[in-house]
C-alpha cells in the first residue's frame, strides 16, 4: 500500500510539473504543488518503509524530473511561445527636430513626466521637468537632446 502511494505521489508530481511546463507556465502554483508532492513521497519513504526506500525514491524522482525537464527543452514548444519578430521599425525623429528650446505649445496629453505636446503646430512625445501636468497645459520648451523634449508649465499666462 506504501509504495502505491509513494509511486502515486511522484506520478502526481511529475504530472503537476508537466502542467507548469505546458499548461500554465509561469504561475508557479502547479510547480509548488509538484514540489510539494515530491518531498512528500520522498518523506513518507523514509518514514514509513525504510532508509534504503527513502534514497531509491529520491533518485527515481530526480532522474525522472530530469527526463520531463530534458523532454520539454528538446521539444519545439519553446519555438512556439518564443518571440522571434524583429522590430525593425524606426520612431520618426524629423518633427522633433524642427523643436527648438524656447517653443511655446499645449500639453495634449496628461504629462505623468511623459506625455504628448502640441508645438508648433505638431504633436511631440515630451517629458516634463515639472512633473505631472494636465492636459492643455501651456508648456515652453526647456531643452532639446537627440532622443527627448523636456518642457515646463508656463505659469505666467
Amino acid at each position: 500500500m506504501g509504495i502505491l502511494f509513494i509511486i502515486a505521489l511522484v506520478i502526481s508530481a511529475l504530472l503537476l510539473l508537466l502542467v507548469e511546463l505546458f499548461v500554465i507556465p509561469g504561475s508557479s502554483l502547479a510547480a509548488m504543488l509538484s514540489a510539494i508532492c515530491l518531498v512528500w513521497a520522498v518523506a513518507y519513504a523514509f518514514i514509513n518503509i525504510s532508509a534504503l526506500a527513502g534514497i531509491i525514491t529520491l533518485i527515481i524522482a530526480l532522474i525522472l524530473g530530469s527526463c520531463v525537464l530534458i523532454a520539454f527543452m528538446r521539444s519545439k514548444t519553446l519555438d512556439k511561445v518564443a518571440l522571434t519578430e524583429e522590430v525593425a521599425s524606426t520612431l520618426d525623429r524629423s518633427v522633433a527636430a524642427q523643436v527648438q528650446v524656447g517653443d511655446k505649445g499645449y500639453a495634449v496629453t496628461r504629462l505623468a513626466l511623459i506625455g504628448n505636446a502640441e508645438i508648433n503646430g505638431h504633436i511631440v512625445e515630451v517629458r516634463s521637468a515639472d512633473g505631472f501636468l494636465n492636459e492643455k497645459t501651456p508648456v515652453v520648451v526647456t531643452r532639446v537632446t537627440d532622443n527627448e523634449i523636456i518642457v515646463q508649465e508656463i505659469k505666467n499666462l
